[in-house]
């Protein structure tokens, strides 16, 4: 949906501001470091420090003794990283999704996160943190309300393109499209920004025409392919949700489902709500899952 752009705007605005900007990517951790809490928190403490150009003082902070992970990273942020400067900190995490598969990590590390927020309402030093966290909304994990950052601060869920804003970025792409087309488009893929740039780009650099990604996107040979099994992976997960989509895409008027189905179809992106029921969000999902849900 552009999450990674988002912030990658958010920082340079920061930056702009003189403030100090860190940007940490949780999709290129390994899978051994992410998956234990202390070396992630170690992890997180070196490259936070490494962008800030500060000397790596673990050893000097780090009590194994007597602290826990998250107690030793909170200590290394406010006597070391945060002490360093008396300019705001931004600190970016993109992809924090990465955690929710690691039940021993996610609850701890998400929950001190959290705590650096409360801790930034009383805090001088701890208010010049400024945290943006970027995450998909395809996982699910139950976390306590007072652990979650996520229901903290302010949050910015992206939105579809319109027709005005698609039209608008195909003439970028050097398309002089009709209205007619713009709408063509959109009939495939809606508004949603990953499919509508990939689409725009395809079609703009002369890779193929409109006609033949209209008539490919649904298919395993489509530039969506991959976008598409993706989904599907994360549908086949659940057998519940599975038949829950089958049933939305085969229907022919918006569908009503359990109120958690809703949920979690719509947080994958899969549907659109009205009222209490939803649709498929567009043609090429109906067309794609039709297909391969009724093998």
């Amino acid at each position: 949906m552009g999450k990674t752009s988002l912030m990658t705007r958010i920082l340079a605005r920061a930056q702009a501001q003189n403030e100090r900007t860190v940007y940490l990517d949780l999709s290129t951790v390994e899978r051994s470091i992410i998956s234990d809490l202390d070396k992630l928190l170690r992890w997180f403490c070196v490259m936070v420090g490494r962008q800030l150009q500060l000397k790596n003082q673990l050893q000097e902070y780090w009590d194994t003794e007597i602290l826990g992970s998250n107690d030793n990273c909170t200590v290394y942020f406010e006597e070391y990283l945060l002490a360093q400067f008396e300019t705001p900190l931004v600190l970016g995490i993109d992809n924090a999704d990465r955690l929710f598969p690691y039940v021993e990590v996610v609850e701890d590390c998400l929950g001190m996160l959290r705590s650096w927020h409360e801790k930034g309402k009383i805090s001088p030093r701890w208010k010049q943190l400024r945290l943006v966290l970027a995450h998909s909304t395809e996982c699910y994990i139950p976390l306590d309300m007072n652990q979650s950052p996520f229901n903290a601060g302010v949050p910015v869920e992206l939105q579809e393109f319109d027709s005005q804003q698609v039209y608008t970025l195909a003439r970028l792409q050097g398309l002089n499209w009709t209205a007619f087309e713009v709408r063509d488009f959109m009939q495939i893929v809606g508004g949603h920004p990953y499919l509508v740039g990939l689409g725009l780009y395809e079609v703009g650099t002369g890779k193929m025409s409109l006609d033949q990604l209209l008539q490919k996107a649904s298919t395993e040979e489509g530039i969506y392919s991959h976008h598409l099994r993706r989904h599907l992976e994360v549908l086949q997960q659940s057998s519940d949700l599975t038949q829950a989509y089958k049933k939305v895409v085969e229907s022919s008027v918006p569908l009503a489902l359990d109120p958690m189905q809703i949920y979690k179809l719509h947080s994958m992106g899969l549907v659109q709500q009205s009222d209490n029921s939803v649709m498929p969000r567009c043609n090429m999902y109906r067309e794609y899952f039709s297909r391969v849900l009724s093998v």
